[in-house]
């Protein structure tokens, strides 16, 4: 594990507005890949930086945007009160992530301390759908979906426009998003030749990744992180390491 160094920044949209983001990478003062981690509904709380020091200590330099930052800079919800979520929520637009997405990338790639090249992103519940509309607008290495809600049939069209490899994470017993939805995306995937990895835990519900609310599932969790860990290196990973893990 590497030792890391944190820092909040300030970044401009191409709307005008001004995005706050939490980074966290390896201390020292070589080149690294990159990761744009996106919120759950809840924001960019003490969870989602915590996995963005996760990420850094895995040696990538990790971004977390606030997407919310135009109607609710610097919201933290609480895991029991999903209704004041909502209004964020529900503010939010396309067009509007898509501007986050490429300022927080490109911010990432013109980093002194990022490789540009490779670059990926990981998201959760509502962040699980930023990263699959990521990896169809922005030139990553690969992408991954926790749990993302209204992929199917809101963005269903965008499986044409993926360009990297994507996995997604799903919960067997998530009420959330329903198995049709998961189907949906997962035929598209295969009706355009994507290439992906389906994984679904059979005992593991919605925000089943999260140790600080009531559905987090350890052995889920655990395995979950291995999977993204092993996933991230075999496409931003060093030639030798990325050899290593095929032997």
């Amino acid at each position: 594990m590497k030792d890391i160094a944190t820092e909040k920044v300030s970044l401009r949209v191409a709307d005008g507005t001004e995005m706050n983001a939490y980074v966290a990478r390896p201390s020292d003062e070589g080149k690294h890949p990159g990761v744009l981690v996106f919120q759950e509904a809840f924001g960019v709380n003490a969870h989602i930086r915590d996995v963005t020091e996760r990420f850094a200590r895995e040696g990538y330099v990790s971004i977390a945007p606030e997407l919310y930052h135009r109607t609710a800079p610097g919201f933290e919800g609480e895991y029991d009160d999903f209704q004041s979520v909502m209004p964020a929520m529900r503010a939010m637009t396309e067009k509007g992530t898509v501007e986050d997405m490429r300022a927080t990338y490109d911010w990432l790639k013109t980093n002194s301390h990022v490789t540009p090249d490779k670059i990926a992103s990981v998201g959760f519940c509502l962040g699980g759908r930023a990263s699959f509309l990521a990896c169809a607008t922005l030139p990553l290495q690969a992408s991954v979906s926790f749990y993302g809600g209204n992929i199917a049939p809101t963005l269903l069209p965008k499986v044409a426009d993926l360009h990297a490899p994507i996995m997604f994470f799903w919960g067997g017993l998530d009420k959330h998003i329903g198995v049709e939805q998961i189907r949906a995306i997962i035929d598209e995937c295969k009706r355009l030749g994507k290439t992906y990895v389906n994984v679904e835990f059979s005992h593991a519900d919605h925000g089943f990744f999260c140790d600080v609310r009531p559905s987090y599932n350890p052995a889920a969790a655990t395995l979950a992180w291995n999977l993204t860990a092993t996933y991230l290196l075999l496409h931003l990973g060093k030639t030798d390491e990325r050899t290593r893990l095929r032997e």
